[in-house]
């Protein structure tokens, strides 16, 4: 039995710098209608990583952690938002708090990073990249990124070669 699922691959971030430079890396390759689900327990830099998606997908906004208000928007100059959820005091696949999100509108107008994706699973679309986040030490996080669905895959292809060259 492999190691990893097909297709994917981990990173071993060194520091908060590094995770936030992997969200650049993944943000410049977002597209309206993607989706990215985190996954990791508090302090596995779930919004550090997200800090750089919205820095590479374009928006200059500040990010900050949704907890309390679910779901912040960040717009980029020429249009489009990227809709950062945190789905921790959502109720796990609870038809009403899916309904709240709006995917059909959201994944219409940007792109959409859901923290504690876990959470609505079985309320996501099959087709997304999901991150598991772990923490290793203060500084070190490890990060495995498992594409589901060919454009997923694609876009760890280049992700892979930003990162890694090849």
């Amino acid at each position: 039995m492999p190691i990893l699922p097909p297709h994917a691959f981990e990173v071993f971030s060194h520091s908060p710098e590094q995770t936030r430079r992997v969200g650049i890396r993944l943000g410049s390759l977002l597209q309206v209608g993607d989706i990215v689900c985190l996954e990791g327990d508090l302090g596995s830099g779930k919004t550090t990583l997200v800090q750089g998606i919205t820095q590479g997908w374009g928006s200059p906004s500040k990010v900050t952690s949704p907890t309390y208000v679910i779901v912040n928007e960040y717009d980029r100059p020429g249009g489009n938002t990227l809709f950062h959820c945190d789905a921790y005091r959502l109720q796990p696949d609870n038809p009403l708090d899916s309904a709240i999100l709006d995917l059909d509108r959201v994944l219409a107008d940007g792109v959409l990073v859901m923290e504690w994706a876990e959470r609505m699973k079985t309320s996501l679309p099959k087709e997304n990249l999901w991150i598991q986040m772990d923490w290793i030490n203060p500084d070190q996080r490890h990060l495995i990124l498992i594409p589901h669905g060919h454009r997923y895959e694609s876009i760890l292809k280049k992700l892979q070669q930003a990162l890694f060259g090849g």
